[in-house]
């Protein structure tokens, strides 16, 4: 049987893409793995048999026959360790792959997190104004730095891997702030990464998810 992946019953970015099953979808789809999705509530996520699985009842996690994952990069690392396809046999350039996967999770997406959280809940508030151009100026700051690593370049290290794979789902969470229009490098890397045909294929099976759940 093929691995069993967790994903919400209904999307809240609306089929957009940015839930975290959409990285480990990727994952499967550039290896050429097949894997089965079980859809859970965000009530169902806080309960016992899910929280089992995820201590903090969020999504996505894994499962395969006595082996039992949550977040998302340790769920990618494991793909791209058994499946050929997301990491080099060369051991510097494996090694350097996940290093730009744990960068994208511990350098990139903290701030592009709070930020995206700060548009989205607080503009409401009386000090979101003063508030969101501090947070934007930190993720210009990373975005800055990564620029400078990725102008001139397709991939983060040569070819395509797991470490782009994990930054281009993190920077895809700044679409709709306007901040990647002020980094072309970077609005071409993931434009890169939106194109590859595993890409797609992930992203249209997270899509057909809400639109199944929009016509019920």
């Amino acid at each position: 049987m093929p691995p069993t992946i967790t994903a919400f019953e209904n999307s809240p970015d609306r089929g957009k893409g940015q839930a975290r099953d959409m990285r480990v979808r990727w994952a499967f789809e550039e290896v050429g793995q097949p894997y089965d999705v079980r859809l859970v509530s965000f009530k169902a996520m806080k309960e016992p048999a899910h929280l089992a699985l995820h201590p903090f009842g969020q999504i996505p996690t894994y499962e395969d026959g006595d082996l039992a994952l949550f977040e998302s990069g340790a769920i990618v690392l494991h793909i791209a360790e058994r499946h050929d396809g997301l990491l080099s046999k060369d051991a510097n350039t494996r090694a350097r792959a996940i290093a730009w996967m744990f960068a994208a999770l511990s350098t990139i997406e903290p701030p592009i997190v709070e930020l995206t959280m700060a548009m989205l809940f607080e503009r409401d508030k009386s000090w979101s104004a003063e508030r969101l151009p501090m947070l934007q100026d930190r993720v210009r700051v990373r975005l800055g730095e990564l620029s400078a690593r990725i102008s001139g370049a397709d991939w983060l290290d040569g070819a395509f891997s797991a470490g782009d794979l994990m930054m281009v789902t993190v920077l895809r969470r700044l679409n709709t702030s306007g901040l990647l229009d002020e980094y072309p490098a970077i609005a071409a890397y993931v434009a890169r990464g939106e194109a590859r045909p595993a890409f797609r294929r992930a992203f249209d099976a997270q899509l057909a998810v809400f639109t199944a759940t929009a016509r019920s």
